[in-house]
């Protein structure tokens, strides 16, 4: 019989889903080879197929719409002495979009120019948002592009304005991190795909994420 999830695979058609099942527990593939019996190499293979199509998920996200939130964050090694600012020495930047009550979506980036960030808004935000930044200057001219655009000033220890503020998207970025961190180091090559899937894990908190990746590796399986 033909498996649906990898074709020509030697690995069950149970035994994969078992593997999903302990993926979509957020298992390592520590855990999950301990616990299926199957090969550390077979786990990590199915593991990176998931991420793959997780990745490919979260890029076909709609456009974001309503009240917006963006900011910058750097993950990676800690600050080395003597180097500040955005694009800090050592650190892997990656730029956040936040749909207020709703959904996340990430992407690093080269550096936090007006270019670049705004750029990635105009493409995953829709203009009739309204945008809310702190006081970094890549962000200047929002309102010029058609967004409704406030400010909160984290420099004069401004956080929150009412319902000015980028709480959520800081609220996430803590908990991208401190999953992350379980990992205890990623190679930046594989990073993007730990990222994504915090990403994806987030915006499907409240869903059932075993069904939804079986649905993924049945429309693309595994060849």
């Amino acid at each position: 019989m033909k498996n649906r999830y990898a074709h020509g695979s030697r690995v069950s058609e149970k035994k994969i889903r078992e593997i999903v099942r302990y993926f979509a527990a957020d298992l390592t593939a520590t855990q999950a080879t301990q616990l299926s019996g199957l090969n550390r190499n077979t786990v990590n293979r199915f593991y990176r197929a998931l991420r793959e199509r997780i990745l490919l998920a979260c890029e076909a996200q709609r456009p974001m719409f309503g009240i917006i939130e963006v900011d910058e964050s750097f993950f990676g090694a800690r600050r080395v002495k003597g180097k500040r600012g955005r694009g800090a020495y050592g650190k892997t930047t990656v730029f956040g979009v936040f749909e207020r009550d709703g959904k996340v979506y990430t992407e690093i980036v080269p550096d936090c120019s007006k270019p670049t960030l705004q750029g990635i808004i105009r493409g995953r935000v829709d203009p009739a948002s309204v945008i809310n930044t702190d006081g970094w200057r890549g962000y200047n001219g929002l309102v010029d592009l058609g967004y409704g655009h406030f400010r909160v000033d984290h420099s004069k220890d401004e956080f929150a304005r009412g319902r000015v503020h980028i709480n959520g998207i800081e609220g996430f970025w803590g908990l991208a991190k401190l999953r992350l961190a379980k990992f205890k180091g990623l190679p930046k090559h594989t990073f993007h795909l730990h990222l994504k899937e915090t990403e994806w894990r987030y915006n499907h908190r409240n869903l059932n994420k075993y069904k939804i990746l079986l649905s993924y590796l049945r429309e693309n399986p595994l060849s």
